[in-house]
């Protein structure tokens, strides 16, 4: 009896032990289980706080790229102002130096005239009491005089129309006169300021055809040229000014040529 006793006192004693035991692991565990829930809970903070400093230095970056990209912008804006500033300023001064070497010709051919006026003065004879016939012959003949006014019509009152009608009736009536490749040239002129371009081209190369060896025909090419170029075709425009730098490489107008030449990217 007392040994049952025993062995019933043993098996509540082990009973209690293991429940107690039981009882431990229970809270072990759920330490555990919090403290893995801790430090997932930090983890996930960690994580979130990453990704927005991440998003926020994204941000920031695209902000200064924008930021960047409009001040290139901007930048390239204000060099394109200045670029076509600087070619007007060139197309200006092309003009001028047009304009300049077109006066210098003026001048050239009146006084072509003066000198021709006067050697029929002095073929004439030379005394005093010359007949008022050969006084006459010193001035200037009626086709110089048809030149002049025609060319003052077309460039200073801008008639273009009456200057060209006079000029072709020169031509007619003076095929061999020493200012005829003049006279055509400034036909040429006559159609630019028409803005007739491709009758201005044809005009030019008429001059360059008939009088090739003239000092106009210089002045032809380069006109030619700088209308392809106006209408944009570069290439046909290149293709003359080489031809002018080659046929009067000491005139001012190759000297325009090549500096031209430069601007079309040879």
């Amino acid at each position: 009896m007392k040994n049952v006793k025993t062995v019933v006192l043993f098996l509540a004693l082990q009973a209690m032990l293991t429940g107690c035991l039981a009882s431990q692991q229970e809270l072990a565990m759920s330490r555990d289980l919090t403290e893995m829930k801790r430090r997932l809970a930090a983890t996930e903070r960690d994580l979130a706080s990453l990704q927005s400093d991440r998003v926020g230095q994204t941000r920031q970056r695209l902000d200064t790229l924008t930021q960047q990209q409009a001040k290139t912008q901007a930048d390239l804006d204000n060099l394109r102002l200045e670029l076509q500033s600087i070619s007007g300023r060139f197309s200006d001064l092309d003009r001028q130096r047009n304009e300049s070497q077109e006066e210098l010709a003026l001048i050239r051919d009146d006084l072509g005239l003066r000198i021709n006026a006067l050697e029929t003065q002095l073929s004439a004879g030379t005394t005093r009491t010359a007949p008022a016939t050969q006084a006459a012959a010193a001035t200037p003949t009626q086709p110089e005089t048809i030149y002049l006014q025609a060319v003052d019509l077309i460039r200073k009152q801008q008639q273009y129309a009456n200057g060209r009608k006079q000029l072709e009736s020169f031509l007619q009536k003076n095929p061999s006169h020493a200012l005829a490749p003049n006279a055509a040239y400034w036909i040429g002129e006559s159609y630019l300021g028409e803005k007739e371009y491709e009758k201005a081209i044809l005009q030019f190369e008429e001059v360059i055809r008939r009088y090739g060896d003239h000092p106009k025909a210089a002045s032809a090419y380069l006109k030619q040229a700088l209308t392809f170029e106006q209408l944009g075709d570069r290439q046909s425009a290149r293709a003359i000014l080489e031809k002018l730098t080659k046929s009067f490489p000491l005139s001012d107008e190759a000297a325009t040529a090549k500096q031209r030449l430069k601007t079309l990217g040879k």
